[in-house]
């Protein structure tokens, strides 16, 4: 079923001789810009009962009405996937996602998806774009995940994320040993040769902001939380391949194996058997859309990854 909407407003007088796109947006909050504008040009906002542009002056006093019929997202099928939730109202859906999950349909996986599964365990989300997904992890990559039930949910989250008030915590397991914790400011873009990668670039990338701190020192690895202040692709994975500490497992950045110094062949073998990155959201918090509130979240490190630190402990005490 599609959802429909339906709000009025007039137009208040701090408002008047402002454009219509840009009174929309401060009256209708909950819906972004680029949606609203698509309403305007269908008919679907009027003003005094009559369809306008979106760059066309108001007056105060004027009536906005909103009528619109937001329908489902029918490409995509609903498929009974299992699904670790971790929180649940009428505006979020939290998960934990785990190793092996692709977040969204592309080539080569138009099924088999967490949209798939979303939309098989929430059917409405089949009404909000992308099932309500607002940021991505990697296939490979667990852990902490937001989902928006509403649009009004989701266009507050992407707000918040453009505004960086949503905070973002992962552990790694990375190649080298640190002195300590720091930040890493450079800009990233898609690799210039090797197109399915991303690389720290000096020309035409975005702002990357990465801060880290040593949770454990190994004999030749470290246990580190990061913290993300933008959300670029791979952007762990690249800050960390590019101060020299890749991570653990990362078959795209690591580059060649890095075999340790005096290394068991119980360390060697479960380095080489470690099958993914070595990367897990640990933590996540934001503002919930509804209630305003600071709400966080937290799950425990994979499986893998606390065998993997459990083997690396054996490794410097033997």
């Amino acid at each position: 079923m599609a959802e429909t909407i339906e709000l009025a407003a007039e137009v208040p007088e701090t408002c008047s001789g402002n454009r219509l796109d840009q009174v929309a947006a401060q009256l209708f909050p909950d819906y972004s810009r680029a949606r609203l504008q698509l309403w305007i040009k269908s008919g679907e906002l009027t003003v005094d009962g009559a369809v306008k542009k979106p760059r066309d002056k108001l007056l105060s006093g004027e009536q906005l009405v909103l009528r619109a019929e937001v329908e489902n997202e029918e490409r995509w099928l609903a498929e009974d996937i299992a699904l670790e939730v971790i929180y649940e109202d009428d505006a979020l859906l939290v998960i934990n996602k785990p190793v092996g999950l692709v977040v969204h349909p592309a080539a080569g996986h138009a099924s088999g998806t967490l949209l798939n599964a979303l939309l098989a365990h929430a059917p409405d989300l089949a009404s909000v774009p992308r099932a309500g997904i607002v940021h991505r992890l990697d296939k490979d990559t667990s852990g902490l995940m937001v989902v928006a039930k509403t649009l009004q949910a989701q266009n507050h989250l992407v707000n918040q994320l453009q505004a960086r008030t949503v905070s973002r915590e992962y552990e790694a397991v990375v190649f080298g040993t640190m002195t300590g914790g720091g930040s890493v400011t450079a800009d990233i873009g898609r690799h210039p040769k090797q197109r399915q990668k991303m690389a720290v670039v000096k020309l035409g990338g975005k702002e990357a902001i990465t801060h880290y701190r040593l949770l454990q020192r190994f004999t030749s690895h470290c246990h580190i939380r990061c913290m993300l202040e933008t959300g670029r692709t791979h952007q762990i994975r690249v800050h960390m391949a590019h101060i020299k500490h890749p991570l653990v497992g990362d078959q795209l950045y690591a580059g060649r194996p890095r075999i340790p110094k005096g290394a068991s062949e119980e360390l060697l073998s479960g380095l080489r058997d470690f099958g993914r990155q070595a990367l897990h959201a640990r933590r996540l918090s934001l503002i919930h859309p509804v209630s305003n509130e600071d709400v966080s979240w937290e799950v425990p490190l994979a499986d893998d990854m606390v065998e993997l630190l459990a083997l690396l402990e054996r490794e410097d005490h033997a």
